[in-house]
């Protein structure tokens, strides 16, 4: 992200630039009826401005070159014919004043910003910085992440597995959505559900990385060790348990340091929306990134009541019609049903409500 506001270093085009190649003419010449022009030379891109001799005359002009003084017209190639040094204008050539020429100052003056701190530097960004004379900015570092799995259950893909054991699945869609979102110092780690190796292996990743996200081990079971554990380590509970389904057992704290740590359900479905509503919106402000405004969306369907004082958070996948895009709700089997998602585009959040749903309620969008 940006941190700094950017300005020209002049205007911009600093001068009057050339359009289109073609030739270069005063418009009142064509005016008073000439359709005939002598030429007097051409005016390269990067070379200083020639100046008309002659109302009669043009010059030769090429793409982004200065416009010559005492001209303020460019006619393209394809509406003349040159023979002999004198460019002839076909019957369809026009020659108003400032055709095919872009005005100094057009896209920018000294003193208005052309870049404001938070935008995310994308291609066209950067054109502007290099386009203001700026070979350096100043930019946010991206956060260090860590995403980390708990639980002797889960076993790595490709690695064997017996009957009561479950795939590690919930990391990999981490960091898939966070490199999807351009953070680039990603990690993982498999912690089990010993007390004294969560504590060594907590205590590392706390000193070396910015973020820590945990899939699972935030509940109340009897092997749920992580709230304990980050607590001794110095992290301090910010909250536990949001009123939202799915999702409700989700805990955040930081520590002294800064470090923030997100402890999300370890259901994948929930998982993968408290990602994408809490992590990646935090992560994005912590980066001085500018908010946006969320995107909304009208229900293709109503949906049924839901609980008075929770959220709920409602897989959709999105229809087109004439009047735009609609969110079509895809409920799930549970919380886990992860297969599920891949038939949507992102959820909406519903407020608390005991009431249904109707269709065209409008609602906040989150893509996945």
């Amino acid at each position: 992200m940006l941190r700094e506001d950017v300005f020209p270093e002049r205007d911009n085009p600093p001068f009057d630039r050339v359009c289109m190649d073609g030739i270069a003419i005063d418009s009142a010449a064509l005016a008073r009826g000439r359709r005939s022009f002598t030429l007097q030379g051409t005016q390269a891109a990067g070379a200083p401005p020639l100046q008309l001799s002659s109302p009669e005359g043009a010059v030769e002009v090429m793409t982004g070159a200065v416009v010559p003084a005492g001209t303020d017209c460019i006619i393209p190639q394809e509406e003349y014919v040159e023979a002999g040094g004198v460019a002839t204008l076909s019957d369809r050539a026009m020659g108003t004043a400032f055709r095919n020429i872009q005005r100094r100052g057009e896209d920018s003056r000294p003193g208005v910003a052309m870049l404001k701190a938070g935008v995310r530097l994308g291609s066209p960004e950067i054109a502007v910085l290099a386009s203001a004379g700026l070979a350096r900015a100043r930019v946010s570092r991206q956060p260090r992440f860590m995403v980390i799995s708990t639980g002797d259950e889960l076993v790595d893909p490709g690695q064997p597995i017996s009957d009561y054991q479950v795939r590690r699945s919930n990391v990999f869609s981490i960091v898939a959505a966070l490199h999807a979102r351009h953070f680039e110092d990603v990690q993982n780690d498999h912690i089990a559900d010993d007390e004294d190796h969560l504590r060594e292996r907590l205590g590392t990743h706390l000193r070396s990385r910015d973020v820590l996200i945990l899939s699972g081990g935030v509940s109340k079971g009897k092997f749920d060790f992580v709230p304990k554990v980050l607590k001794g380590l110095g992290v301090r509970e910010v909250f536990y348990q949001v009123a939202q389904r799915p999702g409700m057992p989700m805990w955040f704290g930081t520590n002294e340091a800064g470090c923030a740590v997100f402890g999300l359900p370890g259901n994948p479905v929930a998982t993968l929306v408290c990602l994408i509503r809490y992590v990646i919106p935090a992560a994005a402000a912590a980066m001085g990134a500018r908010k946006t405004p969320t995107e909304r969306i009208a229900l293709a369907a109503p949906v049924s009541a839901g609980r008075a004082h929770f959220a709920y958070f409602l897989p959709v996948a999105l229809q087109y019609d004439a009047a735009g895009p609609r969110a079509l709700p895809r409920r799930t089997n549970g919380p886990g049903d992860f297969l599920a998602l891949t038939r949507t585009d992102g959820f909406v959040e519903l407020p608390p409500s005991d009431a249904q749903y109707p269709e065209g309620f409008v609602a906040d969008l989150y893509r996945w």
